[in-house]
């Protein structure tokens, strides 16, 4: 019998976005950069693919549908970096997940209420 991995272990944290949004994710120890654009996103994304990290990257919402190639490679490879979306703190409840759509689809509009 193998012992089961434990995928956190030694995993990153890490937020990009607003400085309102990211100052709440400094107080838990996540790397946060606070006012990121595209550019410091890729950088970013690049730097945890160089080192070979494992990492949970949360973008805010501008950010994560602003593209980039690491952005969409990560998104396409799946693997040690996951990439998940943030919504703004100045409009939470006009935020919808990308995966409602594919909800919506699957189970029919009523799925979500």
């Amino acid at each position: 019998m193998h012992e089961a991995e434990t995928p956190c272990v030694g995993a990153r944290l890490v937020v990009l976005g607003s400085a309102g949004l990211t100052e709440g994710f400094s107080l838990i120890g996540a790397e946060v950069y606070p006012d990121a654009d595209q550019a410091k996103v890729e950088e970013v994304l690049a730097q945890l693919v160089k080192e070979g990290s494992q990492a949970l990257v949360l973008l805010e919402t501008g950010l994560a549908h602003a593209g980039g190639t690491w952005l969409n490679r990560l998104r396409n490879e799946g693997g040690r970096i996951v990439v998940t979306e943030l919504p703004p703190l100045s409009a939470p409840h006009d935020y919808a997940p990308a995966v409602d759509a594919v909800v919506h689809a699957i189970l029919g509009p009523e799925a979500l209420k």
